[in-house]
C-alpha cells in the first residue's frame, strides 16, 4: 500500500496563519496603546492634584499666588514690567509689587518658583506625555477685587487678598470660569453654555495626548484662546459634537484656598 504524506503548509494555509495572527498582533498593540493612555491620563490626573497642593503651599508662605510662566522665562513665574500703564495697564508701580503677570490666561505652570522638581530641560512641569507640547499649563485671574489696592491684583500681589477680604472676593463674579463645553460661551462667561465654576481663582489643565497638534475641536481651542473662560469636558477620544477633547482641567476655588489659608494664619 502506497501512503502519501503532506508535509508543512501550502501558501494559502499560510497565508490564513498570517492573516490571523497579524490581526492578534494589531488588537494586541491598539490594547496596549488604549491601556498606556489611560495610564498617562491618570498620572496627569495626579500630577496636577500635585500642582494644586503647590499652588496652595506658595499662597500659604507668600500671601499671594504666583504669576504663570512665559514661554521664555524658563519655568519662572514672568511679572509685567517696563512701562506698567502701557503694557500691564496698571500706573507706574514697584515691579512684581502689582502682581501684573505677563500670562495670566495662557501662561505655563511656573515649576522652578514653585520647587517642583520633575521639570523639562527648560524648567517646565510636563504632563505624563512628556513631550515640550506638554507642558502644564496655568491661568490665575489677575483683576482687582473690590476693596482691594487700586491697580494691585488681588490674588497675585503679596497680602491683597487680606485687603479685599474673603467676604469680597466670595461675591465676586465672574473670575475664571470653567463651561461644560465651548458652544455658547463669551470672552468673560459660559454663556449659555452650562456653568461648572464661574469664581475660580486658579486652573490648571494638561492638553494630553494630541497636544503636538494643537488640539483638534472647539472645546480644546477655548483653552487655548489667552481668555478667562475654560472648558472641562469628559475625555473624548472619538470625534464627537465640539470634537475630540483630551485636555484634562482642574481648578482651585476661593473657598478651598481661604481654608487653607486661614488653617495656617494667614486669613483673614
Amino acid at each position: 500500500m502506497k501512503i502519501n504524506l503532506k508535509n508543512g503548509f501550502t501558501l494559502v494555509e499560510m497565508a490564513i496563519v498570517l492573516a490571523i495572527m497579524a490581526l492578534i498582533l494589531g488588537t494586541g498593540l491598539t490594547l496596549l496603546s488604549v491601556q498606556q493612555d489611560q495610564q498617562r491620563a491618570s498620572d496627569s490626573a495626579a500630577k496636577l492634584d500635585e500642582t494644586i497642593n503647590a499652588l496652595i503651599g506658595f499662597a500659604i508662605a507668600n500671601g499671594r499666588l504666583p504669576c504663570p510662566a512665559s514661554s521664555t522665562s524658563n519655568g519662572q513665574e514672568s511679572f509685567c514690567t517696563g512701562n506698567l500703564a502701557a503694557v500691564c495697564g496698571a500706573a507706574t508701580l514697584t515691579v512684581q509689587a502689582h502682581g501684573r503677570c505677563t500670562n495670566p490666561y495662557n501662561g505655563f505652570l511656573p515649576a522652578v518658583t514653585l520647587g517642583l522638581s520633575q521639570t523639562d530641560a527648560q524648567g517646565y512641569a510636563v504632563d505624563a506625555w512628556g513631550m515640550s507640547q506638554n507642558r502644564i499649563r496655568y491661568a490665575v485671574y489677575e483683576g482687582r477685587i473690590t476693596g482691594g489696592t487700586a491697580n494691585y491684583s488681588t490674588f497675585t500681589a503679596s497680602g491683597e487678598m487680606a485687603i479685599a477680604t474673603m467676604t469680597n472676593i466670595s461675591a465676586a463674579s465672574p473670575l475664571l470660569s470653567a463651561c461644560a463645553n465651548a458652544t455658547g460661551i463669551t470672552a468673560t462667561t459660559c454663556g449659555t453654555a452650562t456653568t461648572l465654576s464661574s469664581n475660580a481663582v486658579a486652573l490648571i489643565y494638561s492638553l494630553g495626548k494630541n497636544a503636538p497638534t494643537g488640539g483638534t475641536s472647539v472645546n480644546e481651542a477655548a483653552n487655548l484662546n489667552d481668555d478667562p473662560v475654560f472648558v472641562s469636558h469628559a475625555l473624548a477620544t472619538v470625534d464627537e459634537t465640539g470634537g475630540y477633547f483630551d485636555d484634562q482641567v482642574t481648578w482651585i476655588s476661593p473657598y478651598i484656598l481661604f481654608n487653607r489659608m486661614v488653617q495656617a494664619g494667614k486669613l483673614p
